[in-house]
This record gives structure tokens, C-alpha cells and sequence, in this order.
């Protein structure tokens, strides 16, 4: 086998979740979208666009990646 630098790439089918919402948040989901499009002019459906928003949020949250960073030191020690 090659010695890549690339590392062979992990698992990336993608897992069903089903969840209830709201009606105002799917009113707030929807709103998001008519923006999206408005600003990029790409009509992206919400089933679409939450797992980038997900993605996204918890990218961006630092008390969580700091506790997370703890916690997987911590499980494959």
C-alpha cells in the first residue's frame, strides 16, 4: 500500500435524525432559508441547510471544544 499523507478517509454515510420542532422555529428555519436564497441566490431546503448550521454553531462554541478536547484526551489515554 502507498504511504499517503492523506489518512484513509473515515466513515461519511450519513445518519437519519428525526426531530420535532416548534412551529416558530420552523417558521425561523424556514425565514433562514428565504434569506439564504435572497443572499445567494441558491434555493437550499432546510434538511439542507441545518447540519452546516449545526456544523457551524458548534465549530464556533469554545466551552464546548475545550471540554470536548478534555474528554477525548481522556478516553483514548
Amino acid at each position: 500500500m502507498a504511504d499517503l499523507a492523506l489518512p484513509k478517509l473515515p466513515d461519511r454515510t450519513p445518519v437519519k435524525i428525526t426531530i420535532a420542532v416548534t412551529p416558530e422555529l420552523r417558521q425561523t428555519l424556514d425565514d433562514y432559508a428565504a434569506v439564504y436564497r435572497n443572499a445567494y441566490g441558491v434555493d437550499e431546503p432546510v434538511t439542507e441547510l441545518i447540519p452546516q448550521m449545526l456544523m457551524h454553531f458548534l465549530s464556533k462554541d469554545r466551552a464546548f471544544n475545550r471540554t470536548r478536547a478534555g474528554l477525548v484526551r481522556t478516553h483514548t489515554s
